[in-house]
């Protein structure tokens, strides 16, 4: 029996469809959830998501908040990835608890939740925690301050995030403990105040807002001589408030994040030392654990831990640091 020619074309093309359709339908789809879209840090997030995405065969939706702190819209972006089929969610939180009764609804809907750089609070909301260790981040910056600092009194201003956030606390109580005084541990999120800090001042991470902060805390203490920042804009911040006030070559800042603008401060001796973290590995490895959730149904979970290195400007004697050029290599943003 034979067929005609039209009819076999459109049975070629149909069954070309179907497996278009079919291999559309294979293709994993994970979404990234940041808390900006212009912050460097999130935009090499977004870069090693991608990367990592066109590497494993999966598509990648992306958004974000309009800006620090905006939960609704992390909520918004979260609804429309899972009704648009994926089936993992990273996601950065802007408000570590606000976000909660959104992570366990796509939970619910068998979603795997991964949080990266940022903890939900509590923690255990997510499936997992690809981070820094922050906690650990302040340890090294305290440590060196120590050290930068040869035996003087420490007189200290901490220009924090804001009230509750558990990176914020956990960088500034790491700091303290590095420094070897009294803090608080890995798991509160309030903030240490030991005698030596004169000054607190929340930034929120923003340049304007450190400078701003640290005004307040130099009519409030001119004897200061180390800042802790959340960090680098708000280091950035700081050190221009020192410069107009003539103290910027007696005061130590130290700082955490790692971008290429904060690694070339530590060059200049804007920032005598930053901890440095990697949002690139972050996101690949949330991509990764999201393609092999989508081929196994296996989830990872608990805290997986991303690295942190102290890039420094001068290296001090008992302290672990690496170099400028090191840094520079492994910075994101503008170099």
């Amino acid at each position: 029996m034979s067929f005609p020619t039209t009819t076999i074309r459109l049975g070629l093309i149909a069954a070309s469809v179907a497996t278009a359709f079919a291999a559309q339908a294979a293709e994993p789809v994970i979404g990234l959830i940041t808390k900006t879209e212009t912050n460097p840090f999130f935009v090499k997030m977004k870069e090693g998501a991608d990367a990592e995405a066109k590497k494993l065969g999966a598509k990648l939706l992306s958004g974000a908040g309009k800006s620090d702190g905006d939960n609704a819209g992390q909520v918004t972006a979260m609804e429309n990835m899972i009704a648009a089929g994926a089936k993992t969610i990273l996601i950065t939180p802007s408000d570590s608890k606000a976000i909660v009764p959104a992570i366990k609804k796509a939970r619910a809907q068998g979603v795997m939740v991964i949080a990266l750089d940022s903890p939900a609070d509590p923690q255990d909301a997510t499936d997992a925690l690809f981070a820094t260790n922050n906690y650990k981040a302040g340890e090294l910056i305290g440590a060196y301050a120590k050290a930068a600092l040869g035996g003087k009194k420490p007189v200290i201003a901490t220009l924090d995030l804001f009230p509750g956030h558990p990176v914020g606390a956990q960088r500034h109580n790491g700091f303290l403990k590095g420094y070897g005084l009294q803090s608080l541990d890995a798991k509160s999120n309030e903030l240490a105040k030991p005698a030596e800090v004169v000054c607190m001042a929340d930034s929120y991470g923003d340049r304007s807002k450190g400078q701003t902060g640290m005004e307040n805390c130099l009519q409030k203490n001119p004897t200061i001589n180390l800042v802790y920042t959340i960090n680098e804009p708000a280091a950035a911040g700081a050190y221009n408030a020192l410069k107009a006030a003539g103290k910027d070559k007696d005061v130590v800042i130290v700082s955490v994040d790692g971008g290429c603008a904060g690694i070339a401060d530590v060059g200049k001796g804007i920032i005598a030392a930053t901890s440095q973290q990697y949002p690139l590995r972050m996101a690949a490895m949330g991509v990764a654990a999201g393609v092999e959730y989508a081929k196994t149904g296996k989830k990872v979970s608990g805290y997986i831990d991303t690295g942190v290195t102290l890039i420094a400007n001068k290296a001090q004697a008992g302290v672990d640091s690496k170099d400028v050029k090191t840094g520079t290599e492994l910075c994101w943003g503008n170099k």
